[in-house]
C-alpha cells in the first residue's frame, strides 16, 4: 500500500498549485486547514492547525488565492506569509518555547532605541523625542530597564534586565511568540515589538519608529528607492505578524 501524498506548506519555491479549494476542517483541539479534503502537513508531518477559528479561514483564505494570479499557477511561500508564522509556532515554538524566549530577550540586549546618535544633533534630538517614551513605557509595564548610548559601540545591558525580558516574554502565548518572532527582527527592536503585541502600538507607526533613522537621511538627501523598498519589505513583515497575532486572538 503506497503512502498518502503529503501536502506540504512550505519548501521550494516557486511550485505548481495542485489543489482546487481550501477549507477549515474542525478537528479536536483546534481548526485544521485542508486542500480539496486533505489536511495540510507541515515539514515535520504536524498538522496546519490552529486554535483560532478566525486565524484558520484567513489560512485557508491564503490557499485559495495562492498562485491564482500567475497565468501557470505557480505559487511561492511568500503566498503564504501566515502560513509560515502560523508553522514556526506549531513546530518551532510550541516545542521549544524557552529557546524562543531566549532568543527574543536576547533581542533586546541590542535593541535599536538603545543606539541612538549624539544628543546634540537633530537625529538624536528626534531619537529622544520619539524612543525615549517606548523605553518608559517597557520599564513601568515589564519592569525591564534598557541602558541608552550614544554612537555605534555596543552597550553592556544588565543580566536584571535580560532576566525582566525573560519574564515579560515568558507570559506570551505561544501564537504571540511567534509573531514576535518575525515582527522584532524585522524592526530590529524587542522593545517595539512588545508594543505592537500588547496593543500599544499600530503596525504602521512601528515601522516608522523603526526607520526613523533611514526618513531622516531622505528628509536631508532625498529619496533613495533602495531605502523605500527596504521600509515596504519591514512593513510588509510586521503588518503579516501583527495580523496574526490578532487573529489568533479571535475564536
Amino acid at each position: 500500500m503506497s503512502k498518502p501524498k503529503r501536502i506540504s506548506a512550505d519548501g521550494p519555491a516557486p511550485r505548481q498549485r495542485f489543489w482546487k479549494h481550501a477549507e477549515v476542517m474542525s478537528m479536536e483541539g483546534g481548526f485544521a486547514v485542508a486542500l480539496d479534503g486533505k489536511p495540510v502537513r507541515l515539514p515535520e508531518s504536524s498538522l496546519l492547525k490552529v486554535h483560532s477559528h478566525a486565524l484558520a479561514d484567513t489560512l485557508a483564505e491564503e490557499w485559495n488565492t495562492a498562485g491564482m494570479d500567475d497565468p501557470k499557477k505557480r505559487f511561492t511561500a511568500e503566498d503564504l506569509p501566515l502560513t509560515r508564522i502560523a508553522g514556526t509556532m506549531i513546530e518551532r515554538v510550541a516545542p521549544h518555547r524557552q529557546h524562543s524566549v531566549d532568543t527574543l530577550a536576547h533581542f533586546g540586549m541590542h535593541d535599536l532605541l538603545c543606539y541612538r546618535a549624539a544628543p546634540t544633533e537633530p537625529l538624536g534630538q528626534r531619537q529622544a523625542e520619539q524612543w525615549q517614551p517606548w523605553l518608559d513605557w517597557v520599564h513601568h509595564h515589564h519592569h525591564v530597564s534598557l541602558i541608552v548610548t550614544h554612537g555605534l559601540m555596543p552597550v553592556e545591558q544588565s543580566v536584571e534586565a535580560l532576566e525582566a525580558l525573560k519574564a515579560a516574554l515568558s507570559q506570551y502565548s505561544n501564537e504571540e511568540l511567534a509573531g514576535l518572532g518575525v515582527a522584532v527582527p524585522a524592526l530590529g527592536s524587542l522593545v517595539l515589538g512588545m508594543a505592537l503585541a500588547d496593543d500599544k502600538l499600530e503596525a504602521e507607526k512601528a515601522v516608522a519608529l523603526a526607520t526613523l533613522d533611514e526618513q531622516t537621511q531622505m528628509e536631508r538627501w532625498g529619496v533613495d528607492a533602495a531605502q523605500l523598498d527596504r521600509i515596504a519589505a519591514i512593513g510588509a513583515d510586521v503588518a503579516d505578524a501583527a495580523r496574526f497575532i490578532d487573529l489568533a486572538r479571535e475564536k
